[in-house]
């Protein structure tokens, strides 16, 4: 059985649980409690080097990173195309997730709602974040103008790597007030079989 090391508040952790829900795939999780320091373990950074969730563990395996995790676990289903253009853009939209979403949206989220003091610990920071998120909900606006989804028709792992964090990008302080297209996208994510938000747990699952 696949285990996952995860923090449940986490938007990176959240798309690996998403995505096997998705997949109806049973999982060991075992949550991992990053403000107590227990992803700075000996034992954790001898899985992970860089002490990051989420980590699966796959056969005595490791393999870290949101959006590569996704990639492996979508490979042979439908939630990555097998055309290899489509594959490229799948790849192409969680390049953007990694490199010009997540610094603002994610960072702010964190920062401003799960970090105590984290809004005078990082003031200097707030301007940035909402200057790059913002530029990114506009991008993604423009693309989902005249479409469901970020790739093809269906839902794909692209979807799910920029839900994560957009879902909840009120709580770095985002309006989506201005991005109907977003907003319209989100609820169709949502309404996708099989979709659980971020409080979901598997029924197997390890203190």
């Amino acid at each position: 059985m696949l285990t996952l090391y995860s923090t449940q508040a986490s938007g990176n952790s959240y798309k690996v649980r998403l995505m096997l829900a998705q997949l109806g795939r049973p999982f060991r999780l075992v949550e991992v409690d990053i403000f107590a320091g227990e992803n700075r373990t000996p034992d954790f950074r001898a899985r992970n080097p860089e002490g990051r969730v989420p980590l699966l563990e796959v056969d005595g395996r490791f393999l870290a990173e949101s959006n590569a995790i996704l990639f492996y676990l979508a490979e042979g289903t439908r939630f990555l195309p097998a055309d290899a253009f489509d594959r490229a853009e799948v790849l192409r939209w969680m390049f953007f997730e990694q490199h010009s979403h997540e610094p603002g949206i994610a960072a702010a989220r964190f920062w401003l709602r799960q970090v105590r003091g984290g809004r005078d610990l990082r003031t200097h920071d707030v301007d940035r974040w909402m200057e790059e998120g913002y530029a990114a909900l506009r991008v993604m606006e423009r693309h989902l103008g005249d479409r469901r989804f970020f790739v093809g028709a269906t839902l794909t792992i692209a979807d799910m790597a920029l839900y994560a964090h957009t879902h909840v990008a009120e709580e770095g302080d985002f309006s989506l007030q201005g991005f109907p297209a977003v907003r319209a996208w989100l609820e169709r994510v949502a309404a996708e079989p099989d979709h659980v938000d971020m409080e979901w747990r598997p029924s197997v699952a390890a203190a």
